[in-house]
């Protein structure tokens, strides 16, 4: 904003970049609908799904959680969560999963079956330079 004389205020520009810096990362985060399944048939892995994609409506909530996560090369989003699956898991741990099992046995055959499941949730997802911010929304 320029005054009579010419000279331009500053204190305007000033805080229009601390609060752009400032919440940058709610500002220019994406939100991502996230989904897992991991089966377990008789002690031993059958299946593991991880579904990502973007979301195309706005997802309602705040963040409440987050998990950072460094980038080496890439910035596609299931890529860095299967590079970095254990600490993943474990993050997903913390937020909730639904867990099924189910033990059959017939003719003398005994069968177990585990499913993890983590029902699709909005994440908001923050890419910086060097790593990736996921927040889940409740």
């Amino acid at each position: 904003m320029r005054s009579r004389n010419g000279s331009c205020s500053s204190s305007f520009s000033t805080y229009s970049i601390i609060f752009l810096l400032f919440y940058s990362s709610v500002i220019f985060a994406d939100e991502y609908l996230i989904s897992y399944r991991y089966f377990v048939k008789n002690s031993a892995l059958y299946n593991e799904t991880l579904d990502v994609s973007k979301a195309m409506k706005k997802c309602s909530g705040k963040p409440y959680d987050s998990l950072s996560i460094e980038i080496k090369d890439t910035h596609n989003l299931k890529q860095i969560l299967l590079q970095n699956k254990e600490k993943f898991t474990y993050f997903l741990n913390k937020i909730g999963f639904y867990i099924t099992n189910e033990e059959l046995t017939y003719n003398g055959n005994h069968v177990a079956r585990t499913i993890i499941t983590l029902k699709t949730t909005c994440f908001k997802v923050d890419f910086n330079d060097n790593f990736v911010t996921i927040s889940p929304l409740k």
